[in-house]
């Protein structure tokens, strides 16, 4: 039998498809479409589309077409190259238009993706806000509560003075010669 003719599993060795190692990574296939960096063109499209949104555009755009106007209606016929109703001119028009359209929808397509991160980290400092005024306010309820409880400067003199008018009601009043160490002049029997 011929190395071809010989069969495994059924099929013949020849006809079987061949195996492929898992542990590789396949190898590039060509594409049809050119590699773009989509970063790169979308900041090329906003450039476009701010500018396309500024009177200059507009200026420039109006000065284009007067001077196309003037010229394809003023020039000598064989210098003219877009007759009366301007077939060429509304052609350029319309390529324009068909252009600007799709960049300025990506352009506020991207501007959308941005509002959105912006909208969400907005939103997680607003969270973080309110959850820390909420413990700010738990803290100084807290502090309220305890300072309840704790003697102040004005508490404690106001219960000096009335411990002290006690004491001036209750004392008595001594003969001028009968103080318990007058004439002794030291304490020596107290002992």
């Amino acid at each position: 039998m011929a190395p071809a003719e010989r069969e495994r599993d059924g099929r013949p060795e020849a006809v079987r498809a061949p195996r492929f190692r898992l542990d590789l990574p396949r190898p590039p296939r060509r594409k049809l479409l050119p590699d773009y960096d989509p970063e790169a063109f979308g900041r090329l499209s906003e450039r476009i589309a701010r500018f396309l949104g500024t009177g200059r555009f507009i200026v420039w755009m109006t000065v284009i077409i007067i001077a196309w106007v003037v010229w394809n209606v003023s020039a000598p016929s064989s210098l003219r190259f877009d007759q009366y109703p301007f077939i060429f001119l509304t052609l350029m028009l319309s390529l324009q238009a068909s252009y600007a359209a799709p960049l300025i929808l990506l352009a506020q397509n991207r501007q959308d993706d941005r509002d959105k991160v912006n909208l969400e980290q907005d939103r997680k400092q607003n969270e973080r806000s309110i959850a820390d005024t909420e413990y700010l306010s738990r803290e100084v309820a807290a502090l309220r509560m305890g300072l309840g409880e704790v003697a102040t400067r004005d508490w404690i003199r106001s219960e000096l003075q009335d411990l002290l008018k006690e004491l001036e009601d209750h004392r008595v009043t001594l003969p001028a010669g009968s103080a318990p160490d007058a004439g002794h002049g030291r304490d020596v029997d107290d002992r």
